[in-house]
């Protein structure tokens, strides 16, 4: 079987949304001095990111909400040169710089050539060190430091482009993915599996009651055994029945305790626990096939450590 695959690009570096902003390049950072210090780092296979295609990109979003982001970075960076400001708010929580549309595609095109890899069987399966992150990015809009929606953009490419009929999305960050939420209710080959404080951002939590959806929202200082109990009770069992071709995972580290941007109580040990079991659906009826993609996590030592947790269970190191 293949190595972990470890994608990642300097662009990703690039993009900053203004000084203090949590979202910064120094997560990136904190992941890589982890890895390298573990010696995690000595069991994956370093990729660069290739610029995802616009068609692909379309396959979850909506034409104009690309062309819209596209734009306004050619304005911004034409108006630097007129010694103008230096970012552009998408939302009240979200900027672009002059490198932020590189990024962008940096950080889905990663998760598709992750795709490719993992299906091709030439990675057991990946993990996405990118910047911006995703689930919170809509079909036509990108909001909640979310610009383009990496994971599902790559889940509907791995039905789309590769001809599987069944995959699941895993999304175990505190937010609620909303936006990867609007991208794939209602459409039956793709299995969300979440859990999520609420009530929390964004307001109101899952608004949707598709079938496909399985969204639990959990109240604020749940710690990680109620958590392995939730999935243990509600993900496994849908998983099972589901028989996902492809496990793609949403993976925020901000449900950590040590995690000023939300408030609950996983610790690096339960990552490592809902990694595996993610894993051993995979095994079942996957091959395998696993594609993870970085979303939130801004307390920097818990994102290291966090992040080295899933890996170890994802290289088998």
């Amino acid at each position: 079987m293949g190595k972990t695959g470890y994608f990642y690009h300097r662009e990703c570096r690039l993009h900053e949304m203004g000084p203090g902003h949590p979202e910064c390049p120094e997560r990136l950072d904190a992941i890589e001095d982890r890895l390298l210090i573990s010696g995690v780092a000595d069991a994956l296979e370093r990729i660069e990111a290739p610029l995802a295609p616009i068609t692909d990109l379309e396959l979850a979003h909506d034409r104009l909400h690309v062309a819209a982001v596209r734009g306004l970075s050619d304005q911004l960076r034409d108006d630097q040169v007129a010694g103008g400001p230096s970012h552009t708010q998408l939302d009240p929580d979200t900027a672009i710089n002059i490198h932020s549309w590189q990024a962008a595609l940096r950080a889905c095109g990663a998760a598709l050539a992750a795709t490719d890899a993992v299906m091709a069987g030439d990675l057991a399966n990946a993990f996405c060190a990118v910047r911006p992150p995703g689930h919170h990015a809509t079909r036509e809009r990108a909001m909640g430091f979310c610009i383009f929606n990496n994971v599902a953009v790559a889940a509907k490419y791995a039905l789309e482009r590769h001809g599987l009929q069944r995959v699941a999305l895993i999304d175990f960050d505190v937010h609620h993915g909303n936006g990867t939420e609007d991208i794939v209710a209602g459409d039956e080959r793709i299995l969300m599996c979440s859990f999520y404080q609420h009530p929390f951002y964004p307001e109101g939590g899952s608004l949707s009651n598709a079938a496909n959806l399985l969204n639990l929202p959990v109240p604020a200082y749940t710690k990680g055994m109620a958590i392995r109990e939730l999935i243990e009770q509600h993900w496994l069992p849908r998983l099972e029945a589901h028989r996902p071709e492809m496990v793609f995972i949403s993976a925020g580290f901000d449900a950590h305790r040590e995690d000023d941007l939300g408030q609950l109580g996983l610790v690096e040990q339960d990552y490592a626990w809902m990694t595996q079991r993610l894993k051993d659906v995979a095994e079942r009826h996957a091959q395998g096939r696993i594609v993870s993609c970085l979303e939130g996590g801004y307390n920097l030592s818990a994102l290291g450590r966090s992040v080295e947790a899933h890996l170890r269970v994802l290289a088998d190191v």
